[in-house]
């Protein structure tokens, strides 16, 4: 501790700081690539029997978790003893690799210069980076919005869940919520491997409760801030449509951002966020990304408090 602040903190900055100048690495180094070819590795194992399916999906999760939070533990608690400088700057540099600012900016704004450009096919090819659902077929107005949703959902995954867990329980409390978050991306959702996956979508959506209602109070409180954006409205929706979706967090998010833009962001038959009270236009994905970056600073004030309570 220097100047009586706690080691998290300073580790919270330089993570912070990697992710705004570097970005990512390449998967070959990246933390999370690793922890999802062991999911990838152990997935195939499966078998077909639901039941069976199930349980092995519980063994699975126990297994990743328990490893990967393991590893950190064992890692956080050997470095201790190193140089102070070289064990802040190792806590940093794997806490930066549970969350990413950058890339999700980098992503929508990869989409928002094709659909400036009007090359829906190539939209087409780079919507997997950000959206699970088949993109072949989608127009330039379902692109816009499933941009947007993207974005406004992870701002839950990609930064607030890590630096709530972080602030509560070090790094490997960041590394298991990157653990939760990965496994339910890869085998928490409906098909061949549903049974496999159910455990960890129920946890994944336990551990989202607290982070998707703060990140939709930041997000809500950037709204106020940032005067392209309707606070007033965007109150009204989160309340009134929060629970329209079929996840118990992601609504939280996507009606905030849907009532700030005073636009409708919909999914087939599936959902209906916000009123329509205009077209969604190129543009919103800047609007949404600003209110992605203000909420990223309002939760890094609420992560630092904590830590310093805590510590």
């Amino acid at each position: 501790m220097i100047l009586n602040v706690p080691v998290e903190i300073y580790a919270l900055i330089i993570a912070v700081l990697i992710d705004l100048f570097f970005g990512d690495p390449p998967n070959k180094w990246h933390p999370t690539a690793w922890i999802g070819l062991s999911i990838r590795r152990l997935k195939f194992l499966s078998p077909s029997s639901n039941y069976v399916q199930f349980i092995y999906g519980v063994f699975l999760f126990l297994i990743i978790i328990i490893f990967w939070a393991g590893t950190t533990y064992l890692l956080n608690y050997y470095i201790q003893s190193l140089n102070y400088i070289l064990y802040v700057l190792i806590i940093g540099l794997f806490l930066k690799s549970t969350f990413s600012i950058r890339m999700l900016h980098k992503e929508a704004s990869k989409i928002k210069t094709l659909l400036e450009q009007d090359d829906l096919d190539q939209v087409r090819l780079e919507m997997p980076a950000l959206v699970s659902r088949d993109t072949s077929n989608l127009t330039s107005q379902q692109s816009l919005a499933a941009t947007i949703e993207s974005v406004s959902e992870n701002v839950t995954d990609s930064f607030t869940g890590p630096m709530i867990a972080f602030a509560f329980f070090g790094l490997p409390g960041a590394v298991a919520y990157r653990v939760v978050n990965t496994l339910d991306s890869m085998i928490g959702y409906r098909g061949e491997y549903e049974y496999l996956g159910k455990f960890s979508a129920k946890i994944d959506d336990l551990l989202n409760f607290i982070p998707a209602r703060l990140s939709a109070c930041t997000l809500l409180i950037s709204s106020i801030f940032l005067s392209e954006l309707d606070a007033k409205n965007a109150w009204h929706i989160m309340w009134r449509d929060h629970a329209n979706t079929a996840s118990p967090n992601a609504g939280w998010t996507m009606s905030v951002i849907a009532g700030a833009l005073n636009i409708a962001l919909e999914k087939d038959t599936q959902y209906k966020l916000g009123d329509e009270k205009r077209p969604i236009v190129v543009e919103d994905i800047n609007r949404t990304v600003k209110a992605m970056y203000c909420s990223a600073v309002l939760t890094m004030i609420c992560a630092v408090t904590l830590i310093l309570i805590i510590h």
